[in-house]
C-alpha cells in the first residue's frame, strides 16, 4: 500500500493543469492595451491633419496671384497659440506630479489647463469671425483661401473641444483617487494628446503665415 502511494505522487503532479499555475502570456494588461489604442488614435489624427495641411498648401499655391489672398490673418491667432503652449506645459507638469502621488495638485493643473483650453477656443472663434468679416470674404476675391484657413482652424478647434472633455474627466477621476504613481496612463495620454494638438497647430500657423500676408 505504501509503495503504491509513493508511485502515484509524481503521476498526480504531471496531471495538474498548467493553466492553474501559468497565466496566459498572450494577453496584455488593460492599461497597456489602452495605451496602444491611444497611439493608434493619434496616428490616425496625424494622417488626417497632415493630408489637410498638404491640401491647403496646394490650394494656397494655386491662388498665389490673388491680391486679397495675401491679406494678413488676425493677431489673435498668436494669442491663442500662447494659451496652447501654456496647456502643454501644465499637462506635462501634471504627469510628473501624479507619479509623486500629488493628486490634488495634478487635478488643479489639469483644471487650469481646461480653463486655458476654453480661452484658446474663444480666441480661435474670434479669429475666425474676424476673417469672415474681412474684405477677402466681403469682396469675394480670395474667399477660397480664407475659407480654407477657417475650415482648418475649425477642425482643430473641434479636436480641442474633445480635449477639454478629456481634461474634465481626468480631473474628476483624480479627485476620486482613481490614479496614482502606478496607474496614471489617462493623465499621460491627455498630455500626449495636447502635445499633439500643439504641434499640429504650430504647423498650421506656420503654413498660414507663409501663404498669407502674415499677422495683423
Amino acid at each position: 500500500m505504501i509503495r503504491l502511494h509513493l508511485r502515484e505522487i509524481p503521476t498526480a503532479r504531471f496531471l495538474m493543469p498548467t493553466s492553474a499555475t501559468q497565466p496566459p502570456i498572450d494577453r496584455l494588461p488593460t492599461d497597456r492595451r489602452y495605451q496602444q489604442g491611444g497611439w493608434l488614435f493619434l496616428g490616425s489624427l496625424l494622417v488626417f491633419f497632415l493630408s489637410s495641411i498638404l491640401l491647403y498648401g496646394f490650394y494656397a499655391y494655386s491662388r498665389r496671384g490673388d491680391a486679397l489672398s495675401a491679406l494678413p490673418i488676425p493677431m489673435t491667432f498668436l494669442v491663442s497659440t500662447v494659451c496652447l503652449l501654456g496647456i502643454s506645459f501644465l499637462v506635462h507638469i501634471a504627469t510628473r506630479m501624479i507619479r509623486r502621488e500629488r493628486r490634488v495638485l495634478t487635478a488643479v493643473l489639469i483644471g487650469i489647463s481646461a480653463v486655458l483650453a476654453i480661452v484658446f477656443t474663444g480666441f480661435q472663434i474670434l479669429s475666425m469671425y474676424t476673417m469672415l468679416s474681412g474684405p477677402a470674404v466681403q469682396q469675394g476675391n480670395g474667399k477660397g483661401l480664407v475659407g480654407m484657413v477657417i475650415v482648418l482652424a475649425f477642425l482643430h478647434a473641434l479636436h480641442v473641444a474633445g480635449g477639454i472633455i478629456a481634461l474634465g474627466l481626468v480631473s474628476v477621476r483624480l479627485v476620486q483617487g482613481r490614479y496614482d504613481h502606478e496607474r496614471h496612463w489617462p493623465v499621460d495620454f491627455a498630455a500626449q494628446y495636447w502635445h499633439f494638438l500643439d504641434i499640429v497647430w504650430l504647423c498650421m500657423l506656420l503654413v498660414f503665415w507663409t501663404t498669407t500676408g502674415g499677422f495683423a
